[in-house]
């Protein structure tokens, strides 16, 4: 589980709608790896060969304006959920799933 705290605003939207406003979410993200075996450590892989994650996280996303980082007009949690899926996935193939949190209540999910 990664946390970070980004803006984004979804201007396609009407405007009225809450989200076409600018505003932020602390962001929670959960990767899912799935395997058929373990290696010889019993993993399917290490924790600490995600720490590149955390960085990609902390380096590029922390504190950001996601439209811009993005250069993109839709930066939903869905939108996030697939690009961090893509972005795991050439690193880690055992990736089957991410999870992004944009509030306690709310979660999306981008699954191959």
């Amino acid at each position: 589980e990664f946390h970070f705290s980004a803006s984004h605003q979804l201007t396609d939207l009407p405007s009225d709608h809450q989200c076409a406003r600018l505003h932020g979410h602390n962001y929670v993200v959960v990767v899912e790896l799935k395997s058929e075996t373990l290696n010889k450590f019993g993993f399917v892989r290490d924790y600490q060969e995600l720490a590149v994650l955390k960085s990609y996280i902390d380096d590029t996303l922390d504190h950001r304006h996601l439209n811009e980082v993005f250069n993109s007009d839709a930066v939903t949690a869905e939108f996030l959920a697939k690009s961090l899926f893509d972005w795991c996935k050439q690193r880690f193939p055992e990736t089957a799933a991410v999870r992004i949190s944009e509030t306690p209540k709310t979660w999306a999910e981008y699954r191959a």
